[in-house]
């Protein structure tokens, strides 16, 4: 799973349908005015921080989705049909408490029997299916082309690559393993279990090594406190071992677990129907993405999804490592058949041996008309010269279906910073953007936190997908694609994009120029 990169504390305390019409007849403020927007300067409050991307743009300045809007405006009273929505992903909570009333259940499926009673080729899916079975970790792409060996495709690339994230991946091992080993001087210094700003600024040494400390201290507990320096040092360090122990290792085989033929798309038979997985807390990422689409509004709990009407249809296919093509293919494919009429996928990769599997399988999606929403990654790439897999074209070709969006990710902040520093773009190659920085949404254990990337962006979107089918259920697919890209709200502001963070013009890293507005989405397809 490329797309969701944890961002430990370098990261944290460095930012410490043509046919519709005329577009600007239907959105909530003209066009013309969107650019003159005061900036918003004060730091968002706890709870607008926590539904930011429900926000809107012109009345509270933060470039969120105006979901809330469209539910006071637009919804209120309005009857809507439930749309399932499938989440590829690393499983799902399905016994969160803010979850399991919208989970997915199979109703040609007797639960628990040990028979396949609707015939579909899977035993007792109830709500839904686990094409990993007990695998947790993977290689990366790149790590099993090495070790097929010099003949493979692309093996010079991917051994070249390999070695460099090897050693940077032993270099920010070290670096934050040098974190915990100075905040444990510290401690033994101050004779304290537990230090302050405060207490480091009262230091007074000779020891360059101790007043190097202090030094480092005072930057790092001036932006967060030492017991949340310390858990996001622990997750960089757990972060590189797993890169160096299992994605990034060639003599890992997370897949033998599993019993199937990964290299053959006609090998079907595998998995089991735990969606979840064999350990709750490796399914961090797929409930935070389904909680995003639907976790329940307005009942107190956590946060509020954006699809008020939807059923979550759990497929997990997505290893903490790379995906396997075929496991994608079968996965969309699985969704597809058993009535989703969204997919989401928050993930992908840069190396995709049968991409041909997943594009059939995207081509299968879209005969069924169903909607299929991927994340454009985390690498601050312009996919206009780098390709990322999965997506509906590559190098440059048409696009291989009219089903398929692709989502860039925006910060909390309507400014020059509102790209995710992060996030890929790309005039042709992504879409549309969403909110994707600092979202709240439920984790396994009942619980819920912020995580942040294209991997949040993407099931943002999902949600507004859902929205618009679940109460205008005539409109196609391909229609809700062309509703969400030419309903966002256009901008041409400057700001900074890709790995260089060079000055851009927001109108010019996507294909639509615009970022998902929930409102003029539903506004539009009213109109349809």
């Amino acid at each position: 799973m490329r797309t969701f990169k944890p961002f430990y504390v370098s990261a944290a305390l460095a930012l410490l349908l043509a046919s519709c019409g005329g577009v600007s007849q239907m959105v909530s403020t003209p066009v013309e005015n969107i650019d003159a927007i005061q900036t918003k300067t004060t730091k968002l409050t706890e709870n607008e921080l926590q539904r930011w991307s429900h926000l809107d743009l012109v009345k509270d300045s933060v470039p969120g989705m105006s979901v809330d809007k469209a539910y006071a405006e637009l919804l209120k009273g309005k009857k809507g049909t439930k749309v399932i929505v499938g989440i590829v992903d690393s499983g799902v909570d399905i016994n969160h408490e803010d979850l399991k009333t919208v989970i997915w259940n199979n109703p040609k499926e007797i639960p628990n029997n040990g028979k396949d009673d609707d015939k579909n080729g899977f035993i007792d899916d109830v709500h839904g299916w686990n094409f990993l079975g007990d695998a947790v970790n993977e290689q990366l792409e790149l790590t099993r082309i090495v070790k097929m060996g010099p003949t493979a495709a692309d093996y010079v690339e991917a051994k070249a690559q390999l070695d460099a994230e090897r050693g940077d991946a032993l270099q920010g091992k070290e670096m934050y393993e040098g974190y915990l080993k100075s905040a444990k001087d510290l401690k033994e210094y101050l004779k304290k279990d537990d230090f302050t700003l405060e207490d480091v600024k009262g230091i007074t040494s000779d020891n360059e090594a101790v007043n190097n400390n202090k030094a480092f201290f005072t930057r790092v507990l001036s932006r967060v406190s030492l017991a949340d320096f310390s858990e996001q040092v622990k997750g960089g360090v757990d972060h590189f071992n797993d890169q160096l122990n299992y994605n990034l290792n060639p003599d890992f085989d997370g897949r033998k677990v599993v019993g199937d033929n990964p290299n053959d798309i006609n090998d079907t038979k595998y998995g089991n129907n735990n969606v979840v997985g064999p350990n709750p807390e490796d399914a961090l990422h797929g409930t935070h993405v389904a909680g995003i689409v639907a976790q329940v509004r307005g009942n107190g709990l956590g946060g509020d999804g954006v699809a008020n009407l939807v059923e979550i249809m759990a497929v997990r296919a997505v290893p903490n490592g790379d995906e396997y093509d075929k496991d994608i293919a079968l996965g969309i494919r699985y969704a597809v058949d058993n009535g989703a009429k969204v997919i989401n996928g928050s993930f992908g990769k840069y190396f995709s041996p049968h991409k041909e599997w997943v594009q059939d399988a995207l081509k299968y999606a879209a005969k069924k008309d169903v909607l299929v929403i991927f994340a454009a990654g985390n690498d601050a790439k312009d996919l206009d010269v780098v390709n990322k897999y999965p997506s509906d074209s590559y190098d440059g070709a048409p696009e291989i279906s009219d089903n398929v969006l692709i989502i860039g990710a925006l910060n909390t902040t309507y400014s020059t910073n509102m790209v995710a520093p992060f996030s890929n773009y790309g005039k042709k190659n992504v879409d549309v953007f969403a909110p994707g920085m600092q979202i709240y949404a439920t984790t396994p254990n009942n619980n819920y936190r912020y995580l942040q990337g294209t991997s949040m962006a993407s099931p943002n979107v999902a949600g507004v997908a859902a929205l618009i089918r679940s109460y205008y259920p005539k409109l196609s697919a391909a229609q809700v694609k062309q509703i969400i890209m030419l309903s966002g709200t256009p901008l041409k502001n400057a700001v900074l994009a890709g790995d260089d963070q060079h000055d851009a013009n927001f109108a010019e890293i996507s294909k639509s120029g615009r970022i998902v507005n929930a409102y003029n989405a539903l506004l539009m397809a009213s109109k349809m």
